[in-house]
């Protein structure tokens, strides 16, 4: 069967058997990512209530050869969809994962610093402090002596979680000023943390 031509320009109408098999698998691959999600994370999701009912049986399928179909028929309902239901789904899916993917480097972040200040104490404050000259000096080096007091005592980590709190805070003010890209304020112990 042969696709029809405008009769003007002599250009195809509609897309050719190929791009419609790339559409049907991008569909597809879609709704293999969805099945994949917990409740809440659909939720959070701007998806049709019209497939929430497919997604949930597909996920409740566990024989291989029946999800696989049951998979399918969730592609196929999904194609019913307009193109710009799909699209809301997959930027909500990037954008979520990017969000997630940027607060994760922001948290180790934080954690590289509270793990070298309590490694390397004074040095390391001195350094932090020098990048960071508006930070609580005081309050820094008091919670690190609390922690590391904590730490030698077996004690329940109240300053250590303090500390991280207060530097998690202190790092996001240059997050919100440079960009989620910027590295300067990380420790020296060679960790590719930004995101």
């Amino acid at each position: 069967m042969t696709r029809a031509r405008d009769a003007d320009t002599g250009e195809f109408l509609g897309p050719s058997r190929s791009e419609q098999r790339r559409a049907a698998l991008d569909v597809l691959a879609l709704g293999e990512k969805l099945v994949a999600l917990s409740a809440t994370q659909l939720a959070k999701l701007p998806i049709p209530e019209t497939l929430l009912p497919h997604i949930r049986d597909t996920q409740r399928i566990t024989s291989h050869v029946a999800h696989k179909r049951q998979l399918a028929f969730l592609a196929k309902q999904m194609r019913r969809e307009d193109d710009a239901a799909l699209d809301a789904i997959r930027d909500a899916l990037e954008a979520g994962g990017a969000a997630a993917r940027r607060e994760a480097a922001r948290l180790h972040r934080v954690e590289a610093w509270r793990e070298r200040l309590l490694a390397d104490g004074d040095a390391a404050l001195a350094e932090l402090l020098a990048t960071h000259p508006g930070a609580d000096r005081q309050r820094l080096r008091q919670l690190l002596r609390n922690a590391l007091e904590e730490r030698a005592r077996g004690k329940p980590p109240h300053a250590f979680r303090e500390l991280f709190r207060d530097l998690r805070e202190l790092l996001a003010h240059d997050d919100d000023d440079a960009g989620d890209d910027t590295i300067e304020d990380q420790p020296g112990s060679g960790e590719d943390q930004h995101g």
